[in-house]
């Protein structure tokens, strides 16, 4: 009997196609819907791997249900939606997608840091509605980029591509993480610094930092305060490393100048959101990583590692390394 696998949202055939010739495989054949809980629940409980979307939640109850289960591939870099100590319990190896969607997503990074500097989609609205009647000297007037300091919090392989492309407009970088990044601090010239000092003297305070306990409302109104008055603030993280009403007073007292947005709190949002009132948020629907090659290679590298799982070879991207071959799987 074929091992049978879950995807948990419509791909392209031709992206599935080495599943299709050697597994069992049932898509969800919806593009733009999550797979209801109950669903997933009952696809888990036979399947031999899923492929799944940041959206699903992959908890212990759905990893404990699925007793053929060998591995999730999870379509995303960040696996918060994964419960990783409970996976390897079960012997469910977690693979997810790095490195191939890094400078897509630092080009969407700095472009949304762009766009809020200099009130691009603000400006692209006036036009369209057109208010346009004239030109006067500080008539939609934004804030320079080059030469001012770029702080970026989480100098990963995303923040390290960020603070590359800052190179180019003579910024200067500042960064915060876990521990020191020696690579962009020699290549790039990135210099380490207290989260604190980050805040307070940072033109452009860019979140790229992972979804933890530590990290869920890092954002919070105290640190909005410490921020430049001028400060434009970008998350391109995850939505919850933010407190989603001190950021909404923050901007509407003046605390900082504005916001770019690609991801928030509970997702999708809906067009009510309190931020969307603000003239002064760019917001985006979470699409960092949005490119047809990028999101192709998500897709590709996600089927290559359930190949290599159930075929019994290692995979290309573990997230769990503690993981330990079981339920049928011979490495």
């Amino acid at each position: 009997m074929k091992p049978y696998i879950f995807i948990t949202r419509k791909l392209p055939n031709d992206v599935v196609r080495p599943l299709l010739e050697k597994f069992e495989v049932k898509m969800w054949m919806y593009e733009d819907q999550t797979v209801p809980r109950e669903i997933l629940l009952a696809e888990a409980a036979k399947a031999d791997a899923l492929l799944t979307m940041l959206t699903d939640k992959v908890d212990e109850a759905l990893l404990k249900t699925g007793k053929k289960l060998k591995v999730v591939a999870n379509m995303a870099v960040g696996y918060d939606n994964v419960d990783i100590q409970a996976a390897s319990r079960e012997g469910i190896a977690i693979c997810n997608t790095p490195d191939v969607l890094t400078d897509t997503t630092a080009d969407l990074t700095f472009a949304l840091l762009m766009a809020t500097a200099r009130r691009m989609v603000e400006a692209a609205e006036f036009v369209k509605d057109g208010k346009w009647q004239s030109w006067s000297p500080f008539l939609l007037a934004g804030q320079d980029i080059h030469h001012k300091t770029i702080g970026i919090v989480g100098m990963g392989k995303i923040g390290q591509a960020v603070a590359k492309r800052a190179t180019g407009f003579d910024m200067n970088i500042l960064y915060h993480n876990r521990s020191k990044n020696q690579e962009a601090e020699k290549e790039l010239g990135a210099i380490y610094t207290s989260f604190d000092k980050l805040l307070r003297s940072s033109d452009f305070i860019v979140c790229l930092t992972p979804l933890t306990k530590e990290t869920r409302h890092l954002f919070t109104r105290e640190a909005f305060r410490k921020m430049k008055p001028s400060a434009i603030f970008v998350n391109a993280s995850r939505g919850p490393v933010v407190d989603e009403q001190a950021l909404y007073d923050a901007l509407v007292s003046g605390e900082i100048a504005g916001a770019g947005l690609d991801v928030f709190d509970k997702e999708p949002i809906g067009q009510d959101h309190p931020l969307l009132k603000l003239s002064n948020v760019v917001a985006l629907p979470h699409i960092g990583s949005a490119t047809i090659e990028s999101r192709t290679g998500m897709m590709r590298l996600c089927v290559e590692n359930i190949e290599a799982i159930l075929e019994g070879r290692p995979p290309k991207t573990l997230v769990n390394k503690d993981w330990q071959p079981g339920r049928g799987a011979t490495l």
